[in-house]
């Protein structure tokens, strides 16, 4: 059946994923190839072409989180299973060049959030371009959100790209608390593109064709992986056994959001609709954490492990009472502050570390915010210093980006940045 549904659609002229990839890449790349073959590659690679009406009615309209809007997607979306997060740092020169970048990074993203485009240029002289994983598999709810840190703006004192005097107005470098033990290259980055999907290998294959299209232009600085999952309608659980993302405001509480996370008066005007992206990638010492009582595990989180229910409660989203659990627990103190924030944090492994032969797992921490100088940071350093998590637990990567506004048709991510 799903043969014959792929097979009707080759003859119907219908062209993957992979034929676009192809083509982007190539014009990237800029190899010479014959003329008929350059202009169908230059009419798929216009950014400002409406990739939306080639996705078939009858497949995947479900799994396609749509690309434009008010606020880029991948940040109140519903948390999707897999996500990479990626930063680049840019080693070109001038304005043109990381609008050519962004545009290109642009269309391709919105390709491939439908899983389709609209042309084809096959030339089977070349090298593959696409690197194919992701053929006849659904858009499986794809998000690609982009985000610019501080030397994005300023480097060493130098203005990049003639844009500092444009920058948000909290990006700022996060400070290094007194139990970090952070980790190059997991420190900072110039440009951030976090990719979440249903389907591992529809992740992987975005991040990595951002990263092709990327070649002479950006080098990638890190990039993390990670996973995440929760039976329906429920909040999904650490590596610890905890649920993660209980404060969250419902992605439908459009009141909530404008309060804590969407940055909108007082920011440049590109920012407005956007957000603050705090990445922290944090090692935790699961042998450690298995050998320790589930009575320290709830006190170490201030939450019942199987409920998810504050001390005192016996719900999940009861209201939390400080008073109810212990001072240095890891609720109580993040609440203490006052100042909700907006995670999507995801579990990842990284094989084994050699120098201990435990687990090297942890969680790949991401929160968003309107002002970071108000909400998160304040709250980070409250856990820094007293949190009782910090027993199992030690904070190796850390960066911050600003993620720009939603992109509408015919734009590329940021551009009211360089006008």
């Amino acid at each position: 059946m799903t043969e014959n549904k792929n097979k009707n659609k080759e003859e119907q002229g219908t062209v993957s994923r992979r034929d676009m990839l192809k083509m982007s890449l190539v014009a990237g790349a800029g190899v010479a190839i014959g003329a008929s073959g350059l202009g169908a590659v230059a009419s798929m690679t216009n950014v400002f072409a409406d990739t939306s009406k080639t996705t078939s009615s009858a497949e995947g309209e479900d799994e396609i989180v749509p690309f434009y809007g008010a606020h880029q997607a991948g940040i109140i979306t519903p948390q999707q299973t897999y996500a990479y997060v990626g930063a680049f740092d840019l080693t070109i020169s001038t304005k043109k060049e990381v609008i050519e970048l962004l545009k290109k990074w642009t269309a391709l993203a919105a390709s491939m959030s439908t899983g389709k485009a609209a042309t084809r240029a096959p030339n089977d002289l070349l090298p593959p371009v696409d690197t194919g994983e992701a053929e006849d598999l659904p858009p499986a709810r794809l998000t690609m959100t982009f985000g610019f840190g501080p030397t994005f703006f300023s480097k060493k004192g130098v203005d990049r790209f003639g844009i500092k005097n444009k920058a948000p107005k909290h990006l700022q470098d996060i400070p290094a608390m007194p139990k970090d033990h952070l980790q190059e290259p997991f420190v900072g980055g110039d440009v951030v593109i976090q990719v979440c999907a249903e389907d591992q290998q529809v992740a992987f294959h975005a991040i990595r064709n951002f990263i092709r299209t990327s070649v002479g232009k950006a080098e990638l600085k890190w990039m993390q992986s990670g996973f995440i999952s929760g039976a329906p309608g429920k909040t999904p659980r650490n590596l610890f056994g905890f649920k993660d993302g209980t404060a969250n405001a419902s992605p439908k509480d459009s009141k909530a959001h404008d309060a804590s996370i969407w940055a909108l008066d007082g920011e440049p005007s590109w920012m407005q609709g956007g957000s603050y992206m705090a990445f922290r990638k944090i090692k935790m010492f699961l042998e450690i954490w298995d050998r320790s009582s589930l009575k320290d595990q709830e006190d170490t989180f201030g939450r019942k492990k199987d409920s998810g229910a504050p001390y005192g409660k016996l719900k999940e989203h009861d209201p939390v009472n400080s008073f109810d659990m212990p001072a240095t627990s890891h609720t109580a103190l993040a609440k203490s502050t006052g100042k909700p924030i907006y995670r999507r944090a995801y579990s990842y492994t990284d094989g084994v570390d050699e120098k201990t032969g435990y687990v090297n797992a942890g969680l790949m921490f991401i929160s968003y915010q309107k002002n970071p100088s108000t909400q998160f940071l304040p709250m980070l350093k409250v856990l820094a210093k007293s949190d009782k998590l910090n027993e199992y637990t030690q904070h190796i990567g850390s960066a911050m980006f600003a993620i720009p506004r939603g992109i509408k048709k015919g734009e590329y991510v940021g551009q009211a940045l360089f006008q």
